[in-house]
């Protein structure tokens, strides 16, 4: 689907596979993270969950987290009886709308046919740069027409600037503008939601809209769902997936995350996320970035490359990361660290292996068994997701990634990458680093 290429940050990030790794579990006493063996930090996770009502206990899961540690997850916290599940920015989705939306519905090869594209709070040379030239190679045939409604950006194409917010999104939707024709005209439009629309507390409203507007401009018809969310993140869709958001009574990431809501918060690889004071957190990651710094106990997992682990693109495809290399020191697979966590909290999960751990996956979500193949979404679901509304601000949608080489903890971690930033920044290096 990607014609063999992979961007030059995804080719040159992996120097941070290898530095500030976690490589054994902390416990922090007195204000300090202090080396822990696995049995200590379990019996300290064990002791703050008896005090807790099960109600007041949550899970956020990150950018790089596979399917199998979020099932896991989701199905100890649902032995305390709670639903307070969340991936990074997908408060605005509701996976009991359907599938088609929140997947990238014309598929990437299905841009290579379209003849319109709005794009609505993206820049997809930065949310996702080989989609991004995708784009560009059907836009120097001259047979792709390009609007868009957000923040100005070098996306290595022409297009025609609508707007910076919801207002224009709102007059294009009722006629009011020029490539309001373009979209009627087209023969296979595409809608495409990113995620600075995504991501900002209108999210869902700005969602729906879109969907409508989907709906309105002929977009979503018999042998064409043009309607398409670009997630920049590889562990939303398998999350929504799997029901990994809030259920009945569950809370989203942003009330989780507000001040005397939880008592526990698990943070699955979670680094984007600021937790308050009085939350007691368990980070399960790979890297000493944010989330381990403001973690209570730290229990190290493993990075995609030392897992087998199913992943789901933004078209909605199931992949499966192969291992390649084992985790450093005393960590672990994020799933057997929560299989052996819920042995000592009282809570065991019933599956003793990969194998098994699949086999429930499967059951719960069938298409996650089919390779490399994916599971349509219904057009009726497009049409639901348009009648949910909502109210919009009036800001103007903002750039969602502000440094593109700098977006996550193994990025981060990289001194290629830290490079890279500086150069594109223009900055000058300190005598510090």
């Amino acid at each position: 689907m990607n014609e063999e290429w992979i961007s030059d940050k995804t080719r040159h990030v992996v120097d941070g596979l290898h530095t500030q790794r976690l490589d054994r579990p902390y416990i922090r006493e007195d204000g300090q993270l202090c080396a822990a063996s696995w049995p200590e930090a379990f019996a300290a996770i064990a002791a703050r969950t008896a005090r807790s009502d099960g109600k007041r206990i949550g899970a956020i899961a990150g950018d790089l987290a596979a399917v199998e540690e979020m099932f896991a997850l989701k199905d100890l916290l649902a032995k305390y009886g709670s639903s307070n599940l969340a991936v990074q920015g997908g408060d605005a989705f509701d996976p009991k709308v359907g599938r088609a939306s929140y997947i990238f519905n014309p598929t990437i090869a299905g841009i290579d046919q379209a003849d319109a594209l709005l794009i609505i709070g993206s820049n997809p040379r930065r949310e996702a740069a080989v989609l991004n030239a995708r784009i560009r190679k059907r836009w120097l045939t001259g047979q792709l027409k390009i609007g868009l409604v957000g923040a100005k950006a070098d996306v290595t194409y022409s297009y025609e600037h609508i707007g910076a917010g919801t207002d224009s999104l709102t007059d294009l939707a009722a006629g009011k503008h020029s490539f309001a024709d373009v979209l009627k005209g087209a023969k296979k439009p595409i809608v495409l939601v990113g995620a600075s629309a995504i991501a900002r507390h209108d999210g869902g409203a700005v969602l729906s809209l879109a969907a409508k507007l989907a709906g309105n401009f002929g977009a979503v018809k018999d042998g064409w769902n043009g309607f398409a969310v670009l997630h920049e993140t590889a562990s939303r869709v398998g999350a929504l997936d799997i029901g990994f958001a809030g259920g009945a009574g569950g809370l989203s990431a942003a009330q989780m995350t507000a001040f005397g809501t939880l008592d526990v918060l698990f943070l699955l690889g979670a680094d984007e996320i600021k937790v308050p004071d009085g939350t007691f957190v368990v980070y399960i990651g790979t890297h000493g970035d944010r989330g381990a710094h403001r973690a209570d106990v730290i229990l190290p997992g493993a990075a995609y490359t030392e897992k087998s682990g199913i992943y789901v693109n933004t078209e909605g495809r199931v992949q499966i990361a192969g291992r390649a290399a084992f985790p450093p020191g005393e960590a672990r697979e994020d799933w057997a660290i929560i299989r052996a966590l819920s042995d000592v909290l009282g809570k065991r999960l019933p599956y003793d292996s990969l194998l098994a751990l699949r086999q429930a996956i499967f059951k719960a979500a069938p298409h996650l068994m089919r390779v490399d193949q994916i599971e349509p979404g219904r057009a009726g679901d497009i049409k639901a997701l348009a009648g949910k509304g909502g109210s919009l601000e009036k800001a103007p949608f903002k750039a969602a990634i502000e440094d593109f080489y700098l977006t996550n903890p193994i990025a981060r971690a990289s001194a290629v990458m830290a490079e890279c930033s500086r150069l594109a920044s223009g900055r000058m290096l300190t005598a510090a680093e």
